[in-house]
């Protein structure tokens, strides 16, 4: 929401008027300063949407703030030029209304192109957010990373390495949605834990590594790749079982750590709709985009969310930190999942961010089923991820 700045405003003001952490405010505003602000200037306000409302016969600001809930400073506020007294029938008011807290997905199946809707969403309703490309699919489609938060702990979640496990990117994004509107609005039960984690963490969103992938399956080929991926699937245009990028290669089977072990392992040897792991580790922009982030940012947690089984992986060949072992049983409690320290795999971006920098990684494997999983199945799995969502970066003292 944006409003007007007047006479004797300030972000402390906006603050106190609509109930938002200044901080929010200010890195709303990051081109503002706070101390300058200019009479006729435009400042965001995070949390919030604008509805415009025609003047019905009988309408006061009395009965508008009853009928909406909305205190009748803030109508005030942002109608600076209207007369209360004086409402003129047929003319538009503004009614600043914060928005609803609930998922993001809707009841369908969810492409990149619902991620971005989303993503665009999110910005617009919280400026506060870093909005970054880390790489490009082999298509050329963003590899798009949010970034929440400025404290010194740095933890990543990421979705949909897999293109038929593309139920994780709604599941994440919704994590995240909830999330942002307790940070914004004071007026939330679990606001003060919330806003804490924003000095004290910076939370990395990745909510879809294979967006090729996740395309083809859910809105399936396209007249560039038709040919190729119809031959990879083995002359069948049913794509409900492709697991890999838009290569044929398997995303989760890329990195060196134990690259040649899984290779072997999996004896797949050519671009396949699952399970190949590539001529070489992180010979695919996707993986390549994924490492790089790792490397130039040193995270301090890593969660990717795969499906399915209702169950995570936290080890990989005994490298992983001992705190990994308190995370998983919290983790376990709080979401009912079963905690698997070793399976038999390597080339994971789990078992590759362990091995490379000894902090926690895990990998949940969300709900239970045949990928990919169906909706109905959304609001058991939000439920159960959401607190582990939360603890994850509260983090554990």
């Amino acid at each position: 929401m944006e409003i007007i700045v007047r006479a004797g405003d300030t972000f402390l003001l906006y603050s106190q008027l609509f109930s938002v952490p200044l901080d929010l405010i200010v890195d709303s505003n990051a081109d503002t300063d706070p101390n300058l602000l200019a009479i006729g200037q435009t400042v965001k306000i995070p949390g919030y949407m604008i509805w415009q409302y025609t003047v019905q016969p009988g309408d006061t600001f009395w009965t508008l703030h009853n009928r909406f809930s909305i205190p009748l400073q803030r109508l005030l506020f942002v109608n600076p030029m209207v007369q209360p007294q004086y409402l003129k029938i047929g003319s538009i008011l503004r009614v600043p209304v914060r928005l609803e807290n609930q998922p993001l997905i809707r009841s369908k199946e969810y492409a990149f192109d619902e991620l971005e809707q989303d993503i665009n969403q999110l910005k617009s309703a919280y400026p506060f957010l870093t909005i970054t490309e880390i790489g490009t699919s082999v298509e050329g489609k963003p590899i798009y990373m949010i970034r929440v938060g400025k404290g010194s702990r740095r933890v990543q979640w990421n979705a949909s390495f897999h293109a038929n496990e593309w139920i994780t990117s709604p599941i994440l994004m919704s994590l995240l949605n909830e999330h942002l509107w307790h940070l914004t609005n004071t007026e939330s039960n679990s606001h003060s834990d919330r806003i804490k984690t924003y000095s004290e963490c910076s939370l990395y969103i990745i909510g879809m590594v294979n967006p090729d992938g996740v395309d083809l399956v859910v809105k399936g080929p396209t007249e560039a790749n038709e040919e190729s991926v119809v031959a990879i699937n083995n002359g069948s245009e049913d794509f409900s079982g492709w697991k890999a990028n838009i290569n044929g290669v398997d995303l989760n089977d890329q990195f060196p750590a134990g690259w040649e072990l899984e290779k072997e392992r999996t004896n797949v040897t050519s671009p396949s709709p699952r399970d190949f792991p590539g001529n070489a580790p992180l010979d695919q922009p996707e993986s390549q985009a994924m490492a790089e982030l790792a490397n130039q940012i040193p995270f301090d947690m890593m969660i990717a969310l795969h499906t399915q089984g209702a169950e995570f992986y936290w080890g990989y060949e005994g490298l992983e930190p001992a705190i990994s072992q308190l995370y998983a049983s919290v983790f376990s409690e709080i979401s009912g999942y079963r905690a698997v320290r070793y399976v038999d795999s390597h080339a994971g971006y789990k078992d590759w961010f362990i091995l490379e920098f000894r902090k926690p990684g895990f990998t949940f494997e969300l709900g239970k089923g045949v990928n990919p999983l169906p909706l109905d199945q959304f609001s058991e799995i939000y439920n159960a991820m959401n607190p582990v969502f939360i603890r994850s970066i509260k983090g554990i003292t």
